[in-house]
């Protein structure tokens, strides 16, 4: 259907355009529509029209929304056209006869810089419906149906009309806690007010902007703050090339000194025709405290392919959970808010920060079952040099370290990780309203495993373990009310301080133990806005805590910790 509407599009601007009256003079018209090979109409192409004839000037042209080119009042005789756009090759046409007192038109595909792999950019035979597959990062009640990489797996969904809205928008959101250790809200009875504005750029695209200030009224002297932005060039999230920064900074206490992060990532995407897709980026990760900070640069790539009609096949390499988490979010009511609680988290040890993170590779191959669900199969590695846990010390013999004067817990240094895993994936949308999800997976977490230790030598106490582990996942909308609801459990077959099978969990919105998520709209007032309560509980149960004894007193670490955010938030 995709392609039949572009079709329609580029037909009927041809004919529109090829029945512009002429002006005098004897002058000729020429226009013409530009599309990619799938027949997607392509804005911002500059179009050079040089005359193949002395004496004649050249003239450059440029395509709108709709892909439509305009040149008017052009000497007749034969042009040569050349038309170019960022991430195609330029194309050609030669002997473009312009006679005087009629419209010449004109339909010209652009192929992808990586035309060169022969038939994975040769049309298909007849063109696919846009619901046969979609790549996209968890199972989200509203996702774009159009060709997507996320995490290697393919979802039932439907196209929400507010992604399609260029309209501008802004979001305030007024809350209570964080759902994210190490993020600017993640303080004890934290109170936050954050906002957002979405607007259009026109032929460049849209800007997300988001920003938020945090405060602490029980310690005295800590606040917090970010700011986030996203930039798409070709004005939907997760269909084309990105860019985000997002930068934090936390205010420790009488301490005087301050925790700063920055995260700066860029990200494409090329489709081959209709049989593969690949994500391809890197980003920019600093950060520590004033005057002792670290940096890193780490790179990610993602290839996804349909090998039939029900079968496909992934694979990813990924560098950093955290932008992985982000973009696992897919199709948000406000993507700029959510980067807010992102960035990179900083762990200590020997004194000094270093930035978590390590190497994740994946394959997986999934297939639909019926109309409704799909299996899929997960082979992975990861690898860490920095194993980020969690844990809450409240007093620390450390003068470099934070920890004393940083309330909640903070992520210390685990050491140097390395494991397999396996992971088994069945979900399936029960209607147009409910999906479920199951999740069995085995793989490695670090474990107790040693005695004493000081807090830089951690990593020295835990040891790798493979556990196996069970989860499931409901998320649904409630029709009359229009209540939004997620609930997972995630449970483990022993004690462990890390996560275990973090990149799965972030692709599938699942948490260890017991979360749920509630969004409820609300009344508006004066008929204004859209207003929504909204509670995000994490770990329920608090399960999974372990003291551990160090040398500096008794260390409480957690995979995840108990938390709540909630607030109501407003979109106009």
């Amino acid at each position: 259907m995709k392609l039949l509407r572009a079709a329609a599009v580029a037909f009927w601007g041809i004919s529109f355009l090829a029945a512009l009256p002429l002006s005098a003079n004897d002058f000729g018209n020429l226009s013409g529509v530009v599309a990619d090979p799938s027949g997607n109409p392509q804005m911002g192409a500059a179009v050079w029209l040089t005359p193949d004839f002395a004496g004649g000037r050249a003239v450059e042209l440029l395509t709108d929304a709709n892909g439509i080119f305009i040149g008017q009042r052009l000497r007749p005789g034969v042009y040569s056209v050349k038309v170019t756009l960022a991430g195609f090759m330029p194309s050609f046409e030669e002997h473009v006869d312009i006679k005087a007192n009629l419209n010449t038109a004109l339909h010209i595909e652009l192929n992808s810089v990586l035309t060169s792999v022969g038939q994975l950019h040769r049309k298909p035979s007849k063109p696919s419906e846009p619901d046969d597959w979609k790549w996209v990062l968890r199972t989200a009640s509203s996702s774009r149906p159009v060709l997507q990489l996320r995490d290697g797996t393919v979802v039932i969904a439907k196209s929400s009309p507010e992604e399609h809205n260029d309209q501008p928008r802004a979001t305030v959101e007024l809350t209570n806690g964080s759902i994210r250790p190490g993020a600017s809200s993640a303080l004890p009875g934290n109170l936050g007010t954050a906002a957002s504005y979405d607007q259009s750029l026109g032929p460049a695209g849209k800007l997300l902007m988001g920003g938020e200030v945090d405060y602490d009224q029980a310690v005295p002297g800590v606040l917090g703050g970010s700011v986030a932005t996203i930039w798409l060039p070709d004005g939907k999230l997760g269909e084309g090339p990105e860019t985000t920064l997002i930068v934090h900074q936390i205010r420790v206490g009488d301490s005087g000194r301050s925790i700063r992060t920055m995260r700066f990532e860029h990200s494409e995407q090329i489709a081959f025709a209709d049989h593969a897709v690949m994500e391809y980026g890197g980003e920019y990760l600093s950060g520590g405290l004033v005057g002792a900070t670290t940096w890193s640069v780490r790179p990610h790539a993602r290839l996804a392919m349909r090998l039939s009609p029900h079968w496909g096949a992934a694979f990813l390499v990924e560098t950093d959970p955290d932008a992985y988490g982000l973009r696992a979010q897919g199709t948000t009511a406000g993507p700029a808010i959510d980067a807010l609680q992102t960035g990179p988290v900083i762990v200590w040890g020997s004194g000094r920060p270093v930035l978590n993170g390590g190497w994740h590779e994946e394959f997986a191959v999934r297939r639909d079952v019926g109309k409704r669900g799909q299996i899929e199969g997960a082979a992975f590695r990861d690898d860490s040099r920095h194993e980020a846990v969690y844990g809450a010390l409240m007093q620390s013999s450390d003068p470099s370290s934070p920890v004393g004067v940083f309330p909640g817990p903070f992520a210390h240094d685990g050491g140097t990780a390395g494991f397999w895993g396996t992971r088994v994936v069945y979900r399936e949308r029960i209607s147009d309203h409910l999906e479920v999800a199951g999740v069995y997976s085995w793989a490695g977490a670090m474990a107790p495993g040693g005695q004493y230790a000081s807090l830089s030598e951690l990593g020295e106490m835990l040891q790798t373990r493979y556990r196996h582990s069970v989860a499931a996942r409901l998320a649904g909308k409630f029709p009359r009310s229009k209540t939004q609801l997620a609930a997972s459990y995630k449970w483990i077959d022993g004690n462990v301080v890390s996560r275990q099978d973090l990149y799965g969990e972030a692709a599938m919105g699942i948490d260890p133990n017991l979360s749920l998520s509630i969004r409820q709209p609300l009344p508006s007032f004066m008929m204004v806005g859209h207003w929504e309560a909204l509670a995000d509980f994490r770990n329920m149960l608090g399960q999974g805590y372990v003291s551990l004894d160090t040398l500096a007193g008794p260390l409480l670490v957690m995979p995840v910790e108990r938390s709540f955010r909630g607030g109501v938030s407003f979109q106009f």
